[in-house]
C-alpha cells in the first residue's frame, strides 16, 4: 500500500496573502503533505474562496482558528489534520500555536515565533506538555550550501571563528506604502500585530538565526541602533547591531527595508584563523571559500566536494537553478519525517539527520529582538542576551 501524504491544516494565508501560498507550494513539493483544512481569513468570502480554490471539503473550511482546532480534533484520527501551519501576522502566532498544541496537533509556524519572549516561553511550555513537534519557518537554513557552510565551520575548516558579518537588505518599505493600505506593509509596521520590532522582527530575525546557525557561535551581548526613516512609521525600518559572541568572535548585523532598489539581499560572511566563507541568498548555488595559504574556491550546489548531508538537500542536477521554494520544502520534508517517526518534541541538534528550525531558534531570536530593542532605547553600550 502506497504511503499516504500527511494532512495539513492552515491558519492564515488567504486570498491575496503572500507567504501562505509559498508554504503550500513548499509543503506539496515532495508529496509529503496535502492541504486538508484551513481557516484562511477572517473575511468570510475570502476564506471560502481560498478553500474552494484549494479543493477543500466545505465542511473543513473554518471561520476561525478555534473552530479549526475543535473541528479537526472531533474527527477520527485517520481523517483529522496531522499538523497546523500558522501563516498569520505575529500577534496570532502564540494563541494559535498554543491552541493547536493543546489539542495534540503538531505545529509549523512562521517567524518570528511570537510577539515577546514571554509568549515564546508559553509556546515552549505547551510543546513540552503536549509532546508535539514545533517547527519554525527560518527558510534560509534549508538551503544546501547554508548547510555546507555550517558543516565546514563545525569541522574546523576555517579554524577558530573570529568574525561573523550578516546583512539583509530590502528596499520595499522605502516609501510609506503602509499608510496607503498595502496589506503586507500595513501589518508589519503595526505594533499591535507585529510586536516591538518592525524590520527587526521581520528580517532581522532571519539574519540573526542564520549567523548563529552557520557560525555555531552564541551571541553574548549586543550594541544596537534602531531607526525609523519613513516619517510617521510606528516601528523601525532599519537595524544595525554589533555582536559579541561567547567564544570571543565579533560580529556585525545589518537589516533594513529602506535600502532603495534592494530586493532580498541576504548575505553571510564568516572568517576564522585559517580562512573565510561567503554565501548570498541572491546567488544561493555558490559558496565562496577564501584561504590564507591557497587560492579561493567556489563550491557549487550538487557539485564535487559537497558533504553527503548537504548533498541530500539538493534536488536537481548540478547547474540547474534551485532556491527559495526548494529550501522551504527541505524544512517541510524534515518536519514530515519527524511527524511520521514520532520524533521527540525537543529540538534535534543542527547537523543531525532530519534537523529543522524549532524551539531553540525561536527562543534565541525572540531574546535577540527584545535585547536589541532594550539596548537601542537606552544609553547602555552593551546589553547581554538572556539565557536560553
Amino acid at each position: 500500500m502506497a504511503r499516504q501524504p500527511l494532512r495539513l491544516g492552515m491558519v492564515g494565508g488567504g486570498e491575496g496573502a503572500f507567504i501562505g501560498a509559498v508554504h503550500r507550494m513548499a509543503a506539496a513539493l515532495d508529496g509529503e503533505w496535502r492541504m486538508a483544512a484551513g481557516a484562511f481569513s477572517t473575511d468570510a468570502g475570502r476564506n471560502a474562496r481560498t478553500g474552494e480554490a484549494l479543493g477543500l471539503d466545505p465542511q473543513r473550511i473554518y471561520g476561525t482558528f478555534e473552530q479549526l482546532v475543535e473541528g479537526e480534533r472531533a474527527l477520527p484520527p485517520e481523517e483529522r489534520v496531522d499538523a497546523i501551519a500558522i501563516v498569520t501576522p505575529n500577534h496570532l502566532h502564540a494563541p494559535v500555536a498554543i491552541a493547536a498544541l493543546d489539542a495534540d496537533f503538531h505545529v509549523l509556524c512562521e517567524k518570528p515565533m511570537a510577539m515577546s519572549v514571554a509568549e515564546a516561553e508559553a509556546i515552549e511550555r505547551a510543546v513540552k506538555a503536549s509532546g508535539r513537534l514545533f517547527a519554525l519557518a527560518f527558510t534560509y537554513a534549508g538551503y544546501p550550501l547554508v548547510e555546507e557552510a555550517r558543516i565546514r565551520v563545525a569541522r574546523g575548516d576555517l579554524g577558530a571563528i573570529r568574525l561573523v558579518q550578516v546583512e539583509y537588505l530590502q528596499g520595499w518599505l522605502s516609501r510609506p506604502i503602509d499608510r496607503d493600505g498595502q496589506k503586507q506593509a500595513e501589518w508589519r509596521t503595526d505594533p499591535a500585530r507585529a510586536g516591538i520590532g518592525g524590520c527587526l522582527g521581520d528580517i532581522g530575525t532571519h539574519a540573526f538565526q542564520l549567523a548563529e546557525h552557520v557560525s555555531g557561535q552564541r551571541t553574548q551581548a549586543v550594541c544596537a541602533d534602531l531607526t525609523t526613516h519613513v516619517l510617521g512609521r510606528l516601528l523601525d525600518d532599519d537595524v544595525s547591531a554589533l555582536l559579541r559572541f561567547e567564544g570571543g568572535a565579533r560580529g556585525v548585523l545589518k537589516a533594513t527595508q529602506v535600502a532603495a532598489g534592494e530586493e532580498n539581499g541576504l548575505k553571510l560572511r564568516v572568517h576564522g584563523a585559517l580562512g573565510g566563507l561567503e554565501w548570498s541568498q541572491m546567488e544561493p548555488n555558490s559558496l565562496i571559500l577564501r584561504w590564507l595559504d591557497r587560492p579561493a574556491e567556489i563550491v557549487r550546489t550538487g557539485g564535487p566536494g559537497i558533504d553527503p548531508y548537504s548533498r541530500a538537500l539538493t534536488r536537481t542536477p548540478a547547474g540547474h537553478p534551485e532556491g527559495y521554494l526548494e529550501a522551504f520544502a527541505n524544512i517541510y520534508r524534515a518536519f514530515a519525517a519527524a511527524v511520521r517517526s514520532g520524533g521527540p518534541a525537543s529540538d534535534v541538534a543542527p547537523g543531525a539527520q532530519g534537523w529543522f528550525p524549532g524551539l531553540a531558534d525561536g527562543l534565541r531570536t525572540m531574546r535577540f529582538v527584545e535585547t536589541v530593542a532594550t539596548n537601542a532605547a537606552s544609553d547602555e553600550k552593551w546589553t547581554a542576551i538572556g539565557s536560553g
